[in-house]
C-alpha cells in the first residue's frame, strides 16, 4: 500500500510534467498512479492535492514569488517549482501541519531536486508559512 509520501512525489512528478508545459497530464492521472501503485485513499488525496494545485496555480505562484527575496521566479528549476507550490498549496488551502508539508518536500527535493534544493525549498516554505495571512501582491 502506497503512503502520502508516494502519493506527494507521485504528484510532485505530475506538477513536473505539467509545468513543463505537458498541460494535457492531468487525464493520464490515474493511469500514472496505477503504475506507481497508488491506489484508494491516497489516490483521492493525490488527486485532492494536484487539482487544488492546478485550480489555485497563480495565487500560489505570487505566494511563492512574494517569499523570492533576490530572485526571479522564472529562474527556479521546474522541479523545485513543482515541490514549491504543492508545498505552498498544502500550507495555504489544504490546512495541513506546517511542520510535516515542508518535512515532505524536503525528503522529495532529496530525490529530486539539486544539492542546494533543500535549503532552498525549506526557506520558502517556512516563509510562506510564517506570512499565509499576507495579502497577494499583483
Amino acid at each position: 500500500m502506497a503512503t502520502r509520501t508516494q502519493a506527494r512525489e507521485a504528484v510532485v512528478q505530475l506538477l513536473y510534467a505539467y509545468g513543463s508545459g505537458n498541460e494535457e497530464i492531468g487525464k493520464f492521472f490515474d493511469e500514472i498512479l496505477e503504475e506507481q501503485k497508488i491506489k484508494n485513499a491516497q489516490k483521492e488525496f493525490a488527486r485532492g492535492l494536484f487539482m487544488g494545485v492546478i485550480e489555485n496555480l497563480e495565487s500560489l505562484d505570487t505566494k511563492i514569488a512574494q517569499q523570492l527575496k533576490s530572485w526571479d521566479f522564472t529562474k527556479i528549476g521546474d522541479m523545485e517549482r513543482a515541490i514549491l507550490r504543492l508545498g505552498a498549496y498544502e500550507i495555504v488551502y489544504a490546512k495541513q501541519d506546517r511542520a510535516i508539508v515542508i518535512n515532505e518536500a524536503i525528503e522529495i527535493a532529496k530525490n529530486f531536486g539539486t544539492e542546494n534544493s533543500k535549503k532552498f525549498i525549506n526557506g520558502v516554505l517556512d516563509g510562506i508559512a510564517k506570512n499565509i495571512n499576507t495579502p497577494l501582491e499583483n
